[in-house]
């Protein structure tokens, strides 16, 4: 059986079911995409991964991650094998010394588990052409640099107050300190706000960037 890479693009908010989200994954070398609806807490788990952020407490799949390092189990993949009736079939395959083990899992907690295990994630080509979504990539790229241009175009008639109006507005943290952005930093994720989080981190690593270009 040939299997397909696949990687983590995004997750998004449902546009069919309320309170339900939208889980991207994309073959690693072509333009198919496989949407797959997840729960709000599965999101979460993905997503405070991906933007690199520590919760005060270990979440579910971070445990997991701490009890296999303790025993030495690692993750070979995940692997997406089958689609019935609309729901995705995962498999973990784990392996301790000479021993591999497949164990059953929901796609949603597999792929927060291969994230935080730098693993890689597998489907099959026939459930690619039959869920996958096939994406003009050129014509994404051309309409993203058409609204960047638009954007830019309007930027330039403003007046000088006006600009700089609006660069407040988009980064609120302007007149705040390194110190108490990292104050505000450790708050949000106490709070397990981790998209106020995670705009946050934006902030200090674009502080960071800039003051590294400087000579």
């Amino acid at each position: 059986m040939n299997k397909v890479r696949l990687r983590v693009l995004g997750i998004s908010y449902s546009q069919t079911q309320s309170g339900a989200y939208a889980l991207v994954l994309k073959e690693e070398n072509g333009n198919r995409r496989i949407p797959i609806l997840i729960r709000g807490f599965e999101a979460q788990a993905i997503a405070i991964q991906m933007e690199g952020l520590k919760p005060p407490r270990p979440l579910t799949h971070d445990l997991f991650l701490s009890l296999a390092s303790a025993y030495n189990i690692s993750l070979v993949e995940i692997f997406i094998h089958r689609l019935e009736n609309g729901v995705f079939h995962c498999e973990i395959v784990c392996e301790n010394q000479n021993t591999r083990v497949k164990i059953d899992s929901r796609t949603s907690d597999a792929v927060a588990l291969a994230l935080r295990f730098n693993c890689p994630i597998y489907t099959t080509e026939d459930i690619l052409q039959k869920a996958g979504i096939a994406v003009d990539i050129e014509q994404e790229e051309r309409q993203a640099g058409v609204k960047k241009k638009r954007g830019s175009s309007k930027r330039a008639q403003e007046n000088d107050e006006e600009d700089d109006t609006i660069k407040k507005e988009e980064n609120p943290f302007e007149s705040f300190s390194d110190e108490e952005l990292q104050e505000l930093l450790e708050d949000a994720i106490e709070k397990e706000d981790y998209e106020f989080a995670s705009h946050i981190r934006d902030e200090i690593n674009r502080r960071k960037t800039q003051r590294g270009g400087k000579k």
